[in-house]
């Protein structure tokens, strides 16, 4: 299905999708990027959905304003990087470089977003694959790969096989929750479980674990209000 513009000021995108097991008619806003999603079961009819959205705009649009703001990228704008906000500011040469509570990056505005991206991916890359290889000998255990992703639902990942799955994003949030999550990984190389046990293990590589969890938890939400594409 074709997603919908509900005309007004401003005017919202809506998602539209069907699903076979939708009872009935739903509307739902995306805690994580804002994005407003109508559900219709199989067999209802568009017409009766799109009544559904009107009736409900003005809960919609009272929620949309509610809603974290997006970091659109542009220069003279702040990112979050490591926990902090980077102010971007065009620089010379080819690469991407931090200048005190600045982002430099090579001009040409159109291009800003697919770079900040590839920094920041690289970036992600770098420190958690420092991390879990600390972590991981520690424990005297080995992963196979490391990915990143821009998941919603997670932080990160491990699979029976020691693939080891992290957020790209986060990097953007402070360097000690970022380690907490490698740990958190790291520790399910030796027990695939949240037993005593398991969290015995993570306390015992990362001692302030507790602390950084509650974080991701307060604040993670946070760290999708950066739209790169």
């Amino acid at each position: 299905m074709q997603d919908h513009i509900l005309p007004g000021d401003p005017p919202v995108a809506v998602s539209l999708r069907r699903s076979a097991r939708a009872r009935r008619l739903s509307l739902r806003i995306s805690g994580t990027d804002g994005r407003v999603t109508l559900t219709l079961p199989l067999r209802a009819r568009l017409g009766d959905g799109l009544a559904f959205l009107r009736e409900r705009e003005g809960w919609l649009r009272d929620h949309l304003a509610q809603a974290p703001t997006l970091i659109l990228p542009a220069f003279g704008r702040t990112i979050p990087f490591e926990g902090r906000d980077l102010l971007l500011c065009p620089g010379e040469g080819n690469r991407i470089a931090i200048d005190g509570d600045r982002l430099l990056v090579p001009s040409g505005g159109d291009r800003l977003a697919a770079r900040l991206s590839a920094f920041l991916r690289a970036a992600a890359r770098d420190r958690l694959a420092a991390a879990c290889d600390r972590h991981a000998r520690s424990i005297g255990r080995s992963y196979t790969r490391l990915t990143l992703r821009d998941t919603r639902s997670r932080w990160g990942s491990c699979t029976a096989d020691g693939h080891l799955m992290f957020s790209w994003r986060l990097v953007l949030a402070p360097p000690e929750v970022l380690d907490y999550v490698a740990a958190h990984e790291v520790a399910h190389l030796a027990r695939m479980d949240h037993s005593p046990a398991f969290w015995t293990l993570v306390e015992g590589i990362c001692p302030d674990f507790e602390r950084h969890r509650d974080w991701l938890r307060v604040e993670g939400i946070g760290l999708h209000r950066l739209r790169l594409g």
